[in-house]
């Protein structure tokens, strides 16, 4: 006889999640369900994906953490998540736009995160279900706090969910069932069986959040595109970041920094070099300046320097990042343009 059984919040923890599978003597015509959140945090997201995506009978609901990913709101977690998938991203975002927000058993209704007391299942909103930023504004806006939904649950059906982590074992409220108990955090990953509510937990081998922020510090970093990323934006990823002491990121800030100072640097020696590109086209074609002019893509910068209204704010506002400094540098002739190291 087939069972069901119903998985909290994985977040990349592969080896966990195989320990409870092999505890639980889980089989190919066993159903199980993942209240979402299979990737981000933990070690090994792309083999959590890969099993899920491969094993017959399985179920991921999208937890906000997959809509961070599929909404392209990359935060440090994601940014590891994309690397280590590679090419496969792609794949995976069509995954995570595929998945559902609910299911119901005949035993219980899963979701992610919440559930609206004063709603039908089919009535709830998917940033509540999911967990997301807005859902939790919503959430808050309405109850008071996002977890309060909780205590004003009075379904005849138990909900089961993840999201919040509720400690070494789940937290049983009201008809509700909280089972993420922080398997990432070096806490447990737990189960829960169904029709019977049995829990089944394995403990985490360690903190793999920990671990994974302090070795991904740098691929993450060297990862980004500082190229086209805007000069004010550069200054507040700097900010952002200052607190970290990690001697090897601190030197890969530092050189970003220069770099960029280096760039910025260049606005007046650019002014100059424009008027003399500007005198080169006069004196060679005279009055059919503006015909030349118009064949460059920096022609509005040569009108303006032949009015004599070119100024470093003009340059600030539209050259606004690195790969833009440099390509018009490299245009004009300019030597030792700073690259980034």
């Amino acid at each position: 006889m087939s069972r069901t059984f119903v998985v909290g919040d994985i977040h990349g923890c592969y080896d966990e999640l195989m320990q409870l599978t092999a505890r639980i003597g889980l089989k190919d015509d066993d159903m199980l369900i993942s209240v979402g959140d299979i990737v981000d945090r933990g070690g090994k997201s792309k083999e959590v994906y890969h099993y899920f995506r491969n094993r017959p009978n399985s179920i991921v609901l999208a937890g906000n953490h997959e809509r961070k990913h599929l909404n392209g709101v990359l935060s440090y977690a994601q940014d590891i998540v994309k690397l280590q998938f590679g090419e496969e991203y792609p794949a995976f975002l069509e995954w995570c736009a595929s998945i559902g927000y609910f299911y119901e058993t005949a035993d219980a209704i899963i979701v992610h995160a919440a559930f609206e007391h004063d709603r039908a299942l089919a009535e709830q909103r998917e940033d509540v279900l999911c967990g997301s930023t807005a859902g939790d504004k919503y959430l808050e806006k309405k109850y008071g706090t996002a977890a309060e939904w909780v205590n004003q649950y009075k379904g005849v059906k138990p909900v089961i969910y993840g999201h919040h982590v509720t400690g070494d074992v789940p937290e049983v409220r009201n008809n509700t069932f909280g089972i993420d108990t922080g398997a990432c955090h070096g806490g447990y990953l737990t189960a829960i069986e169904l029709p019977g509510f049995i829990v089944h937990q394995v403990k985490a081998t360690k903190d793999h959040w920990k671990e994974e922020q302090a070795s991904w510090q740098i691929p993450v970093l060297q990862a980004k595109d500082w190229e086209n990323m805007q000069f004010d934006v550069i200054r507040k990823q700097l900010d952002k970041l200052a607190y970290i002491e990690t001697p090897e990121v601190k030197a890969f800030l530092a050189g970003i920094e220069r770099w960029s100072a280096a760039l910025i640097a260049l606005y007046p020696g650019l002014i100059d070099a424009l008027a003399a590109f500007v005198a080169q086209l006069v004196s060679t074609h005279g009055a059919d300046f503006s015909k030349e002019a118009n064949h460059y893509t920096f022609k509005t910068y040569l009108f303006k320097s032949k009015g004599n209204n070119l100024k470093i704010e003009d340059l600030e506002k539209s050259l606004n990042t690195p790969a833009k400094v440099a390509a018009l540098a490299r245009s004009l002739g300019l030597a030792n343009i700073p690259e980034r190291k």
